[in-house]
This record gives C-alpha cells, structure tokens and sequence, in this order.
C-alpha cells in the first residue's frame, strides 16, 4: 500500500493542527523581535527561523487543504502591532528563540511518533532536522556571548555504587543524600522553563490592556516566582547553583507590541508544557522532598490554566481542535 495515500488518523491530524497554532504564534513573537534586534549575528538567526517556519507553515497548510479540513486561523499580522518601543534587550531575544526551539524539538519527536503516513513522517523529520539546526546554532551563539547557562557540574566518583539505605529517599529530615545527577536534569530544564515563564509574564503584565488579562499575568509571574523559588532551594541546599533570571532583560515599555489573545494563549501554552516537564520530572524524582515539590507544582498549575482556559473563552480567543463526530447529533439530522 502506498504509504501517502493513507488518510490522515485523528491523532496526525491534531498534531498538525497543534504545531500551526503554536508555530504560528511563536513566529509573530519572532517576527517582533526580529524587528527591534540590533545585533546583527542574532538577527541572523531570527531570520532563518522566520523562513524556516514560514516552509514549513505551507507544508501544514497542504496536509490540511488535502484531507478536507478548514486551515486553523492561528495567529497572523492582526496580532502583531508594528513600530512599538523596544520591549527585550538582544539577548534574551536570543534566549528565547533557544528555549522554543526546546519545545520545538520535543514537539516534533511526539508527532513523528504518533505519525504514520510516509510523507507526514517525512515532514517531522524535516522539521526536527531544522529545529536541530537551530538548537546548535543558539546554543553555539549564546556560548559566544557569554550567555548560555550550563547545568551544575560533578566531580567524578572513584567508582560505581549501588544504593544501599532507605536513606536514599529522604528529602526531608537530613538523612538522605545529595541530589542525583538524574534528578538535577529535570530541575535543571524546569527551573529554565519556569524563568522564561516569569519573564515573559512580566513583560506582557506591563504593555496588557485590559485589567483581567493584566492580573492574570500578574498572577501567573507569581506562580512561576513561586515555582523557581521551590526548586532553587532544594539545589542551594546541596551548594548548587541555579540558573540566573532574566527580569532585567525587559524593558520598562508599557506600548504593546502583541494582542491580548496572544499574550495569554502564549502564558497559557507554557504552563500546560510545563505539566508533561514536571511529570516527567515526578517519574524520576527518587526524594520525598523533591516528590512534594513536583505535586504542588503540578496542582498550582491546574489552578492557572483552569484561570487561563475561563478568560480564552469568554473572549472567544481559544480555538476549537478538530473534534470527533457526534454520532448522537448526526442521527438526529437524518
């Protein structure tokens, strides 16, 4: 059987249609940026993100139009607001584009494992092979600046050992033992997430416009401060350091370069990756106090985007995924 004339399953057709409205809104955040950004090696960058994405935009695009589904609407020219005062410094610009190339790339691996179409696998990883590229490439450019923040470094053991005490567990009352290497990758990755998080919270909370989208930005700085204070902890308490926070990469503009819709679905699509970093980080957490810290985190974050979803749709800003047939409704036609 010829491997593209397959039609397109519920769970390829929800992973297109996830990496138009995400990829979407993230390059209206680049364009921006790409608009105020003076260093000239960064701007670079950007615009092999922008032309990167507006590729991979039309390939979306054709799956879409081939199989008979409406194209999502997405973000577009209507949530960028051109000519607004500078609202990042060049650097975290660059910061960011290295943290959504993350998302990118973990994006990309769970639709090409969902995906079984030859051309829709052929598509992922095209799209992986780009997101690689550009990983190396803000990874090799904020090394350059002096920017990129590495994890804790171990010096290393004479040799093997095996876990001998229930000790091993202990989180909470001193008997225990100092952080795994294991358990620091996801505090590590979680504790850069929740900083991007606060950051943009921040910087969108000042140039919002409305009061209820205002105090939901700020609501949500507080439980990123909350969340980056919890795991800052458990690292200096073993004299590690922690990543550096990027607050003064904002600037004091209260001129809004974005919308309202997209200023929140963007906070909003943090938290809810943030969920699948901080399960990941429960499964291989193996202290009872690290264990407490993922829970809370966890719970806390239900609470934002149960706010976050509230506000999307009473303003009619969130957009419906493709959705399986009413069996119930259609009967009811004939």
């Amino acid at each position: 059987m010829d491997g593209n004339k397959l039609k397109l399953t519920s769970s390829e057709i929800g992973t297109l249609w996830g990496e138009y409205v995400n990829g979407t809104m993230i390059d209206v955040v680049n364009r921006y940026m790409y608009s105020i950004i003076e260093d000239e090696q960064i701007k670079s960058i950007f615009d092999s993100a922008i032309n990167t994405f507006g590729k991979q935009k039309k390939e979306i695009v054709t799956f879409f139009e081939e199989e008979g589904f409406p194209v999502p609407i997405g973000f577009t020219e209507s949530d960028l607001f051109k000519g607004k005062q500078r609202l990042f410094t060049d650097i975290f610009c660059l910061n960011y584009l290295h943290i959504m190339t993350l998302h990118g790339l973990l994006g990309h691996t769970t639709s090409l494992a969902v995906s079984v179409r030859k051309d829709l696998r052929e598509f992922y990883d095209s799209c992986d092979n780009d997101a690689k590229k550009m990983y190396h490439q803000t990874i090799e450019l904020l090394l350059e600046k002096g920017s990129f923040q590495r994890d804790p470094l171990f010096y290393p053991a004479k040799n093997p050992e095996f876990i001998s005490s229930q000790d091993f567990t202990d989180g909470f009352f001193g008997k225990g033992r100092k952080l795994a290497a294991t358990e620091i990758i996801s505090i590590s990755f979680n504790l850069k997430k929740s900083i991007m998080a606060k950051t943009l919270s921040i910087a969108f909370s000042q140039v919002a416009q409305t009061k209820e989208v205002r105090k939901f930005l700020t609501d949500s700085e507080k439980t990123a401060d909350g969340q980056i204070k919890s795991f800052s902890k458990i690292m200096q308490a073993d004299n590690l350091p922690v990543p550096k926070s990027w607050e003064t990469e904002v600037t004091t503009s209260t001129d809004s370069p974005f919308s309202e819709k997209l200023m929140l679905y963007h906070i909003g699509f943090l938290f809810q990756a943030a969920q699948n970093y901080h399960g990941a980080g429960l499964a291989s957490a193996m202290r009872t106090d690290l264990v407490a810290a993922y829970e809370g985190t966890i719970l806390k974050n239900l609470l934002v985007t149960k706010k976050w979803f509230n506000i999307m749709v009473q303003n009619k800003w969130l957009e419906q995924p493709p959705l399986a047939p009413n069996r119930n409704e259609i009967a009811k036609e004939v």
